[in-house]
């Protein structure tokens, strides 16, 4: 979540501040910015999606083609301007994005932008041939997958991300953005740097590219929303996608100088909390026939597996299994929301929501999207089943 000073906060929730979108445009990766004017602009922050950020915005009185807005080279910035009585403008981030498409606003000129988040440059800038990588710590290899296709940006580690962890040797096969966030090999092999270290990869409101934790419900409370402060929608439908309760991870020792490899685990890791609605069991690998012996005749075990050559470590395995279960086991039931538009609030925050008078829920932020300037916010989110 993006901390904004408490007097803008309050001015917020008091429906007393003033509020507009801002934008700027850049041709030469970001290293001089033109303001211009807004119309409409909305923004659509989603934890779910490839690009984390994406956004449709009116500009207004832009030039287009090679000196103006095109979608070949020119980056957009957005912002939500904010301001308190006697005050100065704050403004708040709200996405750096590589301009997808145009179309002409035909009365009063400009153009309808359509907008994606800075992953896109690192999805579109394939290898032009496959790639060995040497062994190296995962923070110099991402640094340098990142900084060939985009030299102006910073990657940023967050706390708990074990960054300096050194990754073997691999083949990257073209996919550039795959070898970050989760792609595979000719093999069928799991190569991702990101969910090798029981992590995720994105860019972020202001277009720093981001490792972060998987996000969990034990994770601190970013935002608290009292009963009455929004409207609380829990939805009636349920699904059981992407359910995992048990999960399964291997990958090979780092044997550096030794022309073999060995094995590494495979590792179990499953949701051992009994009041769990997904509780695997006290043991679903060695002693699968527990739960019936208890007379727990609903326990059901889901199992996924993930294998990675980039975990070389028992530990690390663990990490990653870790990670997996934390974020498989969302079911299931998801509420929206719609408060105040609190513009700090971004995909992954976790938020704890009175539903009803004295009945608190936690919950994860899967998206957010709104309009910039305008004065609610709609969050769709998800809960686990396991015991907070």
């Amino acid at each position: 979540m993006q901390r904004l000073p408490v007097d803008i906060v309050n001015a917020l929730s008091r429906g007393t501040a003033r509020r507009r979108p801002v934008a700027e445009w850049s041709n030469d990766g970001g290293q001089s910015w033109l303001p211009v004017r807004v119309g409409d602009a909305e923004v659509r922050p989603d934890r779910t999606a490839e690009c984390r950020w994406a956004a449709n915005v009116d500009l207004l009185e832009v030039p287009p083609g090679r000196i103006g807005v095109n979608s070949v080279s020119t980056q957009v910035r957005l912002f939500e301007e904010i301001t308190v009585t006697r005050g100065s403008p704050y403004r708040v981030p709200a996405g750096r994005y590589v301009v997808d498409g145009t179309k002409a606003i035909l009365r009063g000129g400009g153009l309808a932008c359509d907008l994606l988040g800075m992953e896109d440059i690192l999805r579109e800038a394939a290898l032009p041939v496959a790639r060995s990588v040497p062994r190296d710590t995962a923070r110099s290899t991402a640094q340098t997958l990142v900084a060939e296709a985009m030299p102006w940006a910073s990657v940023s580690w967050r706390a708990g991300v074990r960054a300096d962890t050194r990754l073997p040797a691999f083949v990257i096969d073209e996919d550039r953005w795959g070898a970050l966030s989760g792609g595979t090999d000719q093999g069928g092999a799991s190569t991702g740097i990101a969910p090798s270290l029981g992590a995720e990869v994105y860019a972020d409101a202001r277009g720093v590219i981001v490792f972060a934790p998987v996000p969990t419900l034990t994770d601190p409370v970013a935002w608290v929303l009292p009963y009455g402060e929004g409207i609380v929608e829990p939805e009636a439908a349920q699904s059981s996608e992407g359910l995992a309760n048990v999960w399964v991870i291997s990958g090979e020792e780092d044997t550096e100088g030794t022309a073999a490899s060995a094995p590494v685990g495979p590792v179990y890791v499953w949701d051992d909390d009994p009041s769990s609605l997904t509780y695997a069991g006290p043991d679903p690998v060695g002693d699968p026939l527990a739960p019936q012996r208890d007379g727990l005749f609903h326990v059901r075990p889901r199992v996924a597996r993930y294998s990675s050559p980039l975990i070389a470590s028992e530990e690390q395995a663990y990490t990653v299994g870790r990670a997996k279960l934390a974020d498989s086991l969302r079911v299931q039931s998801t509420l929206s929301f719609t408060a105040f538009a609190h513009p700090g609030v971004e995909p992954g925050d976790v938020v704890r929501v009175e539903v009803t008078p004295d009945a608190w829920e936690t919950h994860i932020v899967d998206a957010c999207p709104r309009r910039l300037g305008g004065a609610t916010l709609t969050c769709q989110t998800r809960t686990s089943t396991r015991r907070l």
